[in-house]
């Protein structure tokens, strides 16, 4: 397993090691003890699924403190943009977006510390996406930013006329550079 930088502080581009032969293939998606030796201590409690067809975007969303989530990110089925925007006040990345393709083929995730809101659009037919999570979901401490916010200019990589959006993400707040999201 490799685990590479991406410029902001803890937000983690994990690329496994994956043996292939004529069967097929073999990965660790996760590992913790490879993890704390690498100084990551999580302790996911959850894991997640969706599937979405193309044009979808989900997010931004984000679980504010005290119940902020952590979550390792990767794709069984498809491709999708992944989208990280960094909400912590104190760091220099503050409202900065970072987006990496994940896939069924590449097999890489994104480790997303607590702190940043998170999203993604589908660029295939469809994709089915699985995370984990350290933090229980609470309804009273969800928060979303609008997935086209101008101060963020995120490209989903999605034409405008194929963009599908939920009724609840379409109601989401802007990203406010004065407020202290953590």
């Amino acid at each position: 397993m490799e685990i590479l930088q991406t410029g902001f502080d803890d937000l983690l581009l994990i690329k496994p090691k994956i043996f292939e032969d004529n069967r097929g293939y073999f990965f660790e998606s996760y590992n913790k003890r490879l993890f704390e030796e690498n100084g990551l201590f999580y302790d996911f409690i959850q894991d997640n699924q969706s599937k979405s067809k193309y044009g979808t975007i989900r997010g931004l969303h984000l679980q504010l403190n005290p119940f902020a989530q952590a979550k390792l990110v990767r794709v069984l089925q498809g491709t999708i943009l992944d989208v990280a925007v960094d909400l912590r006040k104190n760091k220099q990345t503050f409202g900065k977006v970072f987006s990496v393709e994940l896939s069924e083929n590449n097999k890489n995730q994104l480790l997303i510390p607590e702190g940043f809101a998170h999203g993604f659009s589908v660029l295939s037919e469809y994709a089915v996406v699985s995370y984990k999570v350290n933090n229980m979901y609470s309804r009273e401490n969800e928060f979303g930013i609008m997935f086209d916010d101008k101060t963020l200019n995120i490209n989903w990589e999605i034409k405008e006329a194929d963009k599908i959006i939920s009724e609840k993400d379409s109601k989401n707040e802007l990203f406010d550079a004065d407020k202290m999201y953590f």
